[in-house]
């Protein structure tokens, strides 16, 4: 077979990709991999041949006037007050469309219209027989659809966009109205397929948040890391318990929608624990000393730091989150701002965490305060069932198939969707 990847312009989705990638490449397919200039490097790094498609795009699409993110203010938390964990299934029932309209800004911004026309001349010449997409890259479905080619959406988290279609369903559906104008000007039309694909490979755990009725292919999530050299230090002795703090990829350039550095450090300040910090400059630039007990490294492969951790401290990122389930390390998730975060991933994960006894949510990082973040770390450390229900979960995870497993049932899938695909868009399968 012939695949073709479409990774969101973002490290993290590329890698969480780059295992069914490889797999089908050991297994003897063709893989190329296209995505916007940004990831180019690392498409290199992971072993593959970008492919680049449309360009940059830097202003912010609105679909409805005057609706862009960071619209809408923080709730004020009195003094001493903690936030409530917030649940992905209970987002919909107040302004679903509203709340969709909010979440859909990216649609656009990660699939421009010359991308979109970038695939479809890729797609056409190259002819794949399945296109895998990321789930925040809808210019991949709509090419594919245009081309006649079976696709399958690949999740980098719960489907919260599903969620809040279903919810608003009556009301009206921004991604529907903007697939069904890019198809027709290409003589196609939105089907639910596009936006859901023919199907949807998922490498979340089976506890992970999903909307009912879709056609899921679990596959279990394999760690990647960017190329790097394990420190000396990570082979020494341990004499304290260890613990990750990282924001990950997605919040090393300031945006100010990730927690503040000083009051994450200022919480762990006063334990007795080593804390790795995996901060930049920009990250570090207001801290003007750091606690005794913290060191601060620009970058470590997960995998190879969190076999040695007690805990991690994280935003919630689907990468980062299945790492540590893959190692049975204690997670303690504090997403970014709630207006901005909450259908991406990270609450999700969070309530899965925490009703598995396996984590703690602390809070978005709009409500975060330093005295929460200890408090719940104390807890963490202390009571073995963190790691116990952590262990469990590693277990349940080791069960699903691998990458290599999967290969097999993709080519009956491809069987099985290819006249459908082709019938579509009105070419010979």
């Amino acid at each position: 077979m012939r695949v073709l990847f479409v990774p969101h312009a973002n490290k993290a989705h590329l890698h969480i990709m780059t295992p069914l990638a490889w797999a089908l490449r050991t297994a003897g397919h063709d893989v190329r991999v296209a995505s916007q200039p940004e990831i180019a490097d690392a498409i290199i790094a992971s072993g593959f041949v970008p492919v680049e498609v449309g360009r940059t795009r830097t202003e912010m699409p609105a679909f409805y006037p005057g609706v862009r993110p960071g619209e809408t203010p923080p709730v004020v938390m009195a003094p001493g007050e903690r936030q409530e964990m917030p649940l992905q299934q209970d987002f919909p029932r107040d302004n679903p469309l509203e709340k969709l309209s909010r979440a859909s800004w990216g649609f656009a911004l990660f699939s421009t219209d010359e991308m979109i026309a970038d695939l479809i001349a890729l797609i056409d010449s190259w002819r794949p027989d399945l296109v895998v997409w990321d789930s925040m890259v809808y210019a991949a479905p709509a090419a594919a659809t245009v081309c006649g080619v079976p696709h399958a959406r690949m999740m980098m988290g719960p489907d919260g966009i599903t969620q809040l279609r279903r919810a608003a369903r009556d009301e009206g559906d921004p991604l529907r109205d903007w697939l069904d104008r890019v198809l027709g000007g290409y003589g196609a039309r939105f089907d639910e397929d596009v936006a859901t694909g023919h199907f949807t490979i998922d490498p979340m755990p089976p506890w992970q948040y999903q909307p009912d009725g879709l056609h899921l292919v679990p596959v279990r999530h394999i760690a990647v890391n960017p190329p790097a050299r394990i420190p000396d230090w990570l082979r020494e002795e341990q004499q304290r318990p260890r613990i990750c703090l990282t924001l990950g990829e997605s919040h090393r350039n300031g945006r100010g929608t990730e927690a503040p550095a000083a009051d994450l450090l200022d919480a762990v300040s006063g334990l007795d624990a080593e804390v790795i910090a995996t901060f930049n400059a920009k990250q570090l630039a207001t801290i003007p000393v750091l606690p005794d007990n913290v060191r601060v490294v620009d970058f470590v492969p997960l995998a190879m730091l969190l076999p040695s951790c007690a805990a991690i401290v994280h935003h919630g990122g689907a990468g980062t989150f299945a790492t540590a389930v893959e190692h049975a390390v204690p997670q303690l998730i504090i997403p970014g701002t709630h207006w901005g975060f909450q259908w991406w991933g990270p609450l999700a994960h969070a309530n899965g965490l925490q009703q598995q006894g396996a984590g703690r949510f602390v809070a978005d990082a709009d409500h975060l305060t330093s005295e929460a973040l200890a408090e719940d770390l104390t807890r963490v450390l202390k009571d073995p069932s963190f790691k116990a229900n952590a262990e469990r979960l590693r277990t349940q995870v080791a069960g699903l198939p691998t990458p290599n497993d999967l290969v097999p049932a993709l080519h009956r899938l491809v069987d099985q969707y290819r006249d459908v695909a082709a019938a579509r868009a009105g070419r010979p399968s």
